[in-house]
């Protein structure tokens, strides 16, 4: 698959996505990260599943594939998607939200990895980046939890959110099933003592090689 052919599938496939609340009580929540390995050529996607509220790691799973896709900024979820799809089939139960280390609806194509991922598996997903893509927003007060819109052509298309307080913010967007501000509140919900959720915190550390198949 070429670049030209990927951004024609994430325009078709964009009005699939859910940006309302479609979701139902979240007792298992999930977080996905993918590493590399063999210098590139091998993707490794962790998934950890936390019970929500309490935080506590109930399961995890560890796939590998080939890496078959380049790096293209905007088309990451074909670089990731296969090997975490492979990774959420090895897990026991289905989560009852997933969230994704990566954009969702804040995308050029209102397409990013985690409305991707949601689309095709039908999972309620949140994208949750560390760096902004696109749009902009107001300045953003110090304090854990404090948040603003994140706007690109004339659209909210996320939420910039503070997870702790004098630390660089999060950006959260939808991926599927869930809205924007139902978003930032599971994600804040994810945050104890850091910045990352952590869900992501559990995943990257298995997808760094923190952990064994």
């Amino acid at each position: 698959m070429t670049p030209k052919q990927a951004r024609a599938i994430q325009m078709q496939l964009r009005d699939r996505v859910i940006c309302c609340d479609r979701l139902s009580k979240v007792r298992f929540v999930a977080g996905i990260d993918v590493g590399f390995e063999d210098g590139g050529s091998t993707a490794r996607a962790a998934v950890a599943v936390l019970r929500f509220p309490e935080l506590t790691l109930d399961e995890t799973a560890i796939a590998r594939r080939a890496t078959d896709f380049p790096y293209v900024p905007g088309l990451l979820s074909f670089r990731e998607i296969p090997v975490m799809l492979a990774a959420l089939r090895r897990l026991k139960r289905k989560p009852d939200l997933v969230l994704c280390d990566g954009q969702g609806y804040a995308h050029p194509r209102r397409f990013g990895l985690a409305c991707h991922f949601g689309v095709l598996t039908d999972l309620p997903s949140v994208g949750v980046a560390k760096t902004r893509l696109i749009g902009s927003h107001e300045p953003l007060a110090p304090a854990k939890g404090s948040q603003q819109p994140l706007t690109h052509d004339e659209e909210v298309v996320g939420v910039v959110l503070r997870t702790r307080t004098g630390v660089r913010p999060l950006y959260v967007s939808c991926g599927h099933r869930v809205s924007t501000q139902t978003a930032a509140r599971y994600v804040l919900a994810c945050c104890t003592r850091y910045r990352l959720p952590e869900t992501t915190r559990a995943a990257h550390n298995l997808a760094s090689g923190g952990g064994t198949d």
